[in-house]
């Protein structure tokens, strides 16, 4: 669903169950139904289509909220992921640089009951330049899956 994970965030999105996971990734290889690639990653496809990076940060922040979550999925432009947790539905959706106008129109848009909205940044300076309703707050991921939080008030970022 995800197309590619690294083995820290299939381990994030099956807290406690470590061990029955890495048993499991083993079984899928050498069945050939996955396979590890240079980088670490585990697609389900020998040549995996172009990453996603934004996919990749978003399931960072999802294995964040993992323990309160009671299902999770793929989600449409711009959201990379939807979920749902303590009865609202989350949409973790990646802004990269540049895209800050585009995604904030998009999400205004929806007029049915918007949900939830955690904006994955590649900086925090783009934080101030994205307005929508129902943003929960705002996120930088590093690559290694570091999740720092933020929200806007009254026009500062904290």
């Amino acid at each position: 669903m995800y197309r590619a994970l690294s083995e820290a965030q299939l381990l994030g999105l099956y807290p406690k169950k470590q061990k029955q996971i890495q048993s499991l990734l083993s079984f899928l290889e050498r069945q050939r139904r996955i396979f590890k690639q240079q980088d670490g990653l585990y697609t389900a496809v020998q040549q995996p289509e172009e990453y996603d990076r934004g996919l990749s940060r978003a399931v960072w922040v999802l294995v964040d909220f993992i323990d309160q979550v009671d299902f999770h999925s793929t989600g449409d432009f711009p959201a990379k992921i939807i979920f749902f947790a303590n009865d609202e539905v989350y949409e973790i959706v990646y802004v990269s640089w540049g895209q800050e106008a585009l995604i904030s129109h998009v999400l205004s848009t929806q007029t049915d009951d918007p949900p939830h909205y955690i904006i994955v940044v590649d900086k925090p300076e783009q934080i101030a330049s994205i307005e929508a309703p129902n943003i929960s707050g705002f996120c930088t991921v590093t690559p290694e899956g570091q999740v720092q939080y933020y929200q806007k008030e009254e026009g500062a970022c904290l």
